[in-house]
């Protein structure tokens, strides 16, 4: 039985990650920081050993052990994990370093792999954990991986954009599983597309930044998690794939899905900077809004990830599947909520 090693096994990305390869016939071992977001029932064919990824030494040793076929990195968020990372793994048969749609540095439509630029990367950003640095230091890290494909490592990146999806995890506990991909440092226990799914769920009227049209490119989990064992299996060293979903998105677009898949009708209001502002609130208060309201689309090409044989879930499906699994867990994405009260002045002032 091929092995897999997936690194950050235990978070969002990494535990559908695991699922797809399980269900592919791998035999699976995950890596994390500790016990907590272990399943109290390991599943068959699983099995989970606590590393800390910031202790080279101890990396090299547990993956000696394991001596695995392929590994999925799902941690590398600094440029010294990335050169640590293709030196201990670079004898497996492919190593697939999970990137991020964050790292392109053009306004480009759409973002390309191999000809959109990427980040610059300065020495003062080592250490530095915010999202200020987040995209130069995964560009960095891109830059390091295919590097070492130049000296034989069957290295691969893969970029997924804004990731979304049914958090069904490890443990009962959803406070251990992350929602978005994009940064380590952004909140692990709620999605953003909670907020908004509880809102459409609860009320009939919401309030929507701007025109609703802004573009912000997503990908949902599970074709994340079979991007990443496609590209093991197929991919080329040195090469890095775009995953993002096959159907592009306005802001209103995603809140027409979902509130499609709640089966209820919500009659959206658009508010300019200067109307909000007159009820003491901002755009950037709008989750989703604050990721999606760039002037300039992010939109990713996935031709290259397409080629291998991969497809993206119908948004129908995907969404369905996510809004069950939101309703039926403890988050409402109220870390988001932008504040009710506020939002009814506004939709009062609008209505008279």
């Amino acid at each position: 039985m091929t092995s897999a090693l997936v690194i950050g096994g235990t978070g969002f990305v990494g535990y559908h990650t695991t699922e797809e390869l399980l269900d592919h016939g791998y035999e699976v071992t995950v890596f994390s920081r500790g016990s907590r977001g272990y399943p109290s029932e390991p599943r068959d064919g699983v099995t989970y050993v606590a590393v800390d990824r910031t202790d080279a030494d101890a990396l090299e040793a547990a993956a000696e052990r394991v001596d695995p076929n392929i590994v999925i990195d799902n941690a590398v968020f600094q440029p010294d994990a990335a050169r640590e990372a293709v030196e201990i793994f670079a004898d497996v048969g492919a190593y697939v370093y999970v990137s991020s749609g964050g790292v392109y540095d053009a306004h480009e439509i759409p973002k390309r792999e191999d000809e959109t630029p990427l980040h610059a990367y300065a020495e003062e950003y080592a250490g530095d954990n915010t999202m200020r640095t987040y995209g130069p230091r995964k560009a960095e890290c891109d830059r390091i991986v295919r590097a070492a494909a130049d000296r034989g490592v069957a290295a691969m990146c893969v970029r997924p954009t804004m990731v979304y999806g049914p958090k069904a995890v490890a443990s009962s506990d959803t406070s251990l599983v992350g929602s978005i991909s994009w940064a380590e440092d952004l909140p692990e226990l709620q999605d953003h597309h909670d907020y908004w799914i509880d809102r459409l769920d609860r009320y009939d009227r919401v309030v929507v930044p701007g025109d609703g049209t802004a573009i912000w490119h997503r990908v949902y989990v599970e074709d994340v998690a079979r991007a990443l064992r496609i590209v093991a299996e197929s991919g080329t060293p040195g090469e890095a794939y775009n995953a993002a979903d096959r159907t592009v998105f306005t802001m209103e677009d995603v809140i027409d899905l979902i509130a499609e898949t709640l089966d209820t009708t919500v009659e959206v209001y658009h508010a300019s900077r200067r109307e909000l502002a007159e009820f003491d609130l901002d755009p950037d208060d709008f989750v989703l809004y604050h990721h999606l309201g760039s002037n300039y689309p992010h939109v990713l090409s996935t031709c290259k990830l397409s080629s291998l044989g991969w497809d993206s879930t119908p948004p129908d499906v995907a969404m369905e599947r996510t809004v069950e699994e939101s309703l039926t867990s403890d988050r409402d994405g109220s870390m988001f909520d932008p504040g009710r009260e506020a939002e009814e002045r506004f939709l009062e002032a609008v209505a008279e």
